[in-house]
């Protein structure tokens, strides 16, 4: 096992093949609540992807629809997080999403 410090440089050295995201429930749904919010994902996967992975992750029902938000705006499935991770992501090199059950996008 490695070392917490070693972890985070080794973390630093793949920027750009890994992006830090976080992602967590909206606060007004009724979804259920991930184990865990972090996650390091390759660059290369596509929103549509993420939501596939965390879908299996809450357990959803085929019939429920799980939508993601990305600074209150809907991303499009088809987007590589590369690209909305460069446009979106916080000074901390983190990209925030949440999810929700119900489509309140403009709400």
């Amino acid at each position: 096992l490695f070392s917490v410090p070693y972890f985070v440089n080794d973390c630093f050295l793949f920027r750009g093949v890994f992006l830090q995201i976080i992602v967590e429930r909206s606060p007004r749904s009724r979804a259920p609540e991930l184990d865990k919010k972090k996650y390091l994902v390759p660059s290369d996967l596509t929103v549509g992807q993420l939501c596939f992975l965390i879908r299996q992750r809450v357990s959803l029902r085929p019939e429920e629809a799980l939508f993601f938000f990305v600074n209150n705006s809907l991303p499009p499935s088809s987007s590589p997080l590369s690209a909305v991770y460069e446009e979106h992501h916080e000074e901390d090199l983190f990209l925030y999403m949440t999810y929700s059950n119900e489509s309140v996008y403009g709400a």
